[in-house]
């Protein structure tokens, strides 16, 4: 597992978070950008299935958001991972990556997870490569959206990572 930096802790995102994860988002300049009402609402309706990496002024520097499948209701779908320009190069994504898994598989709820990464986002390839082989869990990919499914025309297709069974 990859540990936290001793300078932040891992905490549950609140509603007070919504803007600062929005901001850390926006300037990542990688991420496709969502509202600032969609931030807010999913610090309150998904905080639960998402964390943040705050400093010791208790802001937010990171954070991973992420839901349970309807259909798959012990799948984590990871939605966003970013870190803001400050903290990077310190192993931060992967540390929130394993600390939100590893708070929700203690509570038994965890099988696998899923993401989605376009074609060329290196960093994100080998941020869930490495938690694939951190964690010992078969990794497929395959395309689930492709490019021609999106209407704005200039989106690249997504790729879906499924990680898991875990077994440890």
């Amino acid at each position: 597992m990859k540990e936290m930096p001793e300078d932040l802790r891992l905490d549950h995102p609140g509603v007070e978070d919504g803007a600062a994860i929005w901001r850390i988002a926006r300037d990542s300049r990688t991420l496709d950008l969502n509202s600032s009402y969609s931030y807010l609402l999913w610090c309150r309706d998904f905080a639960g299935t998402s964390v943040v990496a705050r400093d010791a002024a208790g802001e937010p520097v990171g954070f991973v958001t992420g839901y349970f499948r309807p259909e798959r209701p012990h799948t984590l779908v990871v939605w966003q991972v970013a870190v803001d320009a400050s903290q990077r190069g310190r192993g931060l994504a992967a540390a929130l990556l394993d600390g939100l898994t590893d708070l929700l598989r203690e509570k038994g709820r965890l099988d696998g997870i899923e993401t989605t990464i376009t074609p060329g986002n290196t960093p994100s390839e080998r941020l869930f490569t490495s938690y694939a082989k951190r964690h010992g869990a078969e990794l497929e990919r395959e395309v689930l959206f492709g490019a021609g499914l999106f209407p704005d025309g200039g989106h690249d297709p997504e790729v879906l990572y499924r990680i898991g069974p875990f077994t440890d």
